[in-house]
Order: C-alpha cells, then structure tokens, then sequence
C-alpha cells in the first residue's frame, strides 16, 4: 500500500511518470423501439425495455502528475490485449521516458509473463525494460486512482444505452478529448501518514509479537 502512495506523493517527473491503469467491461445496450424525440421542456423519452448487444472491453490509462488519460476499446481482455496495451504505453504514448511506472491490479493477465506470450523475446524485453509495476493490495483496488476516472467515465459518458463498439468508441473518444483539453485531474488526499494513522489494523504491532 504505501509503495503506492508514496509513488502518488512524488514530485513529477517526466523521464519517470506514473501512470494508473486498469480495465472495466461495458454492456452494448441497443433499443427494441425507437425512442421519443425530446419536445421543448421535455427529455427524450425510452422504451423500458432493451437489446443486449454483447460486452466489450476499455483499457483506462491515467497519468497521476499531469492531465492526461486514455482510453482503448477492445473486444476482449485477454494478455495479448493487455500486452498491445503496454507497448503503446511505451512506443506511442511516452516514448521519451526513461521509464514508466505502471500502478494496476493483481490479475493473472497483469505480468511480465503477457507480454513474452505475446511478442518474440526480444521485443517483450524491450518493453519491460521501460515498465516498473507497481501493484494495488489485494481487495484494495480503491488504491488505484483510475478507478476514480473510470467512475467519471461511466457517469459522464456511460450513463446511457450505446448499442454498437463504433458508436462508443466515438463518444469516448469525445469524452476523453474533453477531459483532456479542460485538463482534468485526480485530486487525491490519502497518503501514508493517513494510511498509519486510520488504518493501524493493517499494520503489525511488534510491540505484541515480544
């Protein structure tokens, strides 16, 4: 936990950035009848009922020091997904960085070991000579800051029936540029000193242990 936090508590530093990532499903929801068009002072009206269109995946991306997120649709979420994922994060998205530390969750796709059943040796070595990883404690992925972006997504953009992978990665795609352009960031308060202070159950007591 406190590797985490004291990663958040940094000073920035672009040759080293750390960027929060984790991964969230999203239910294509179609309409079985065409909706009302909205009249002046009156919303638009739906169906309450609905067509299941399948799931697809988005991979969020949040830099913590600077206003910058990214999201990435993809039919699934298997290590080969995961790994593309991380090469982008090293080729395109921070290619000048000395290295990247990466804050996710503990899943068994989340590893080194993804990116060598993706790519030949040589070419995942590269990659993870750039990567740092940093991980969430078990039942603790509230640690991971993008876990709040995700929330801002779902309420900002997701709170609504989107029944095809085109039209959500379109109006993501919107989303993300707004946040982006108004330069919206995370303002987190936890840190270390608060984790030892509030959550001292977590902690061992040597004091018992003599």
């Amino acid at each position: 936990m406190e590797d985490v936090l004291d990663l958040y508590a940094e000073a920035p530093d672009p040759g080293r950035p750390v960027v929060c990532f984790d991964e969230s499903p999203v239910q294509l929801i179609g309409e079985v009848r065409q909706p009302i068009p909205p009249r002046p002072g009156r919303p638009e009206r739906y169906d309450y009922e609905y067509r299941r269109n399948g799931t697809v995946n988005l991979f969020v991306l949040l830099d913590v020091h600077r206003p910058w997120r990214k999201v990435k649709l993809t039919e699934r979420r298997t290590a080969k997904d995961y790994a593309q994922c991380m090469r982008d994060l090293v080729d395109i998205h921070y290619p000048d960085a000395e290295i990247i530390r990466v804050v996710q969750d503990n899943l068994s796709t989340h590893s080194a070991g993804a990116l060598y059943q993706t790519f030949p040796p040589a070419e995942a070595r590269r990659i993870l000579r750039r990567i740092e990883f940093h991980y969430a404690p078990k039942h603790a992925s509230w640690l991971n800051m993008v876990e709040i972006e995700i929330g801002v997504l779902r309420g900002q953009c997701l709170d609504r029936r989107i029944d095809t992978p085109k039209r959500l990665r379109r109006e993501i795609s919107a989303w993300e540029r707004q946040r982006n352009a108004a330069r919206s960031c995370i303002k987190w308060m936890f840190t270390t000193q608060k984790a030892r202070a509030k959550m001292g159950r977590a902690y061992p007591n040597p004091s018992k242990e003599s």
